[in-house]
């Protein structure tokens, strides 16, 4: 019996092994990106845009519990910010301001509204124009991550910047 199944295994990653990709049709055209020598286009992120942010400079900083002071990691990762929305002017911003789950519903929109402000506070003093940057406080309503541990709580208590 388990040759018959194992005969069965090796047959159909034999075929799978076989199958060919279809072929394209027509001609590609270049949607953005930087071309290459070779004519190629370049997938990396649209600049200025909210992709752009997160890979090269980081859209999030995270609190201590009960907190709205930025640490030195989250003063680093706002002074990057501040300087890709210097470099992009046009691009307009809102701060999303979270907590963790304890606390009342109440308590968590006013504690993110106080990070989500911190945030702002900061990227303006770094010379971002506070009419760009905007806020919201989703307290404890949009978890990033699922459940009821230090490790969950630690990653839910953010300041996100998110592209308009």
């Amino acid at each position: 019996m388990r040759l018959k199944v194992l005969g069965l295994v090796a047959a159909v990653a034999l075929l799978a092994a076989c199958e060919t990709a279809p072929t394209e049709t027509g001609t590609v055209q270049p949607t953005g990106g930087a071309s290459t020598a070779q004519g190629a286009v370049n997938a990396g992120p649209t600049p200025g845009s909210q992709e752009d942010l997160v890979v090269n400079v980081g859209d999030r900083v995270f609190f201590g519990f009960d907190q709205f002071d930025l640490s030195p990691e989250a003063r680093a990762t706002l002074d990057r910010q501040a300087g890709w929305l210097n470099q992009y002017r046009g691009v307009t911003v809102t701060v999303e301001g979270h907590a963790d789950e304890r606390g009342t519903r109440e308590y968590n929109l006013a504690l993110g509204e106080r990070r989500a402000n911190a945030v702002k506070n900061y990227l303006v003093a770094r010379g971002v124009d506070a009419n760009r940057v905007s806020t919201v406080s989703y307290g404890k309503e949009r978890p990033a991550v699922l459940g009821s541990s230090e490790a969950a709580w630690a990653q839910n208590r953010r300041g996100v910047t998110a592209v308009n």
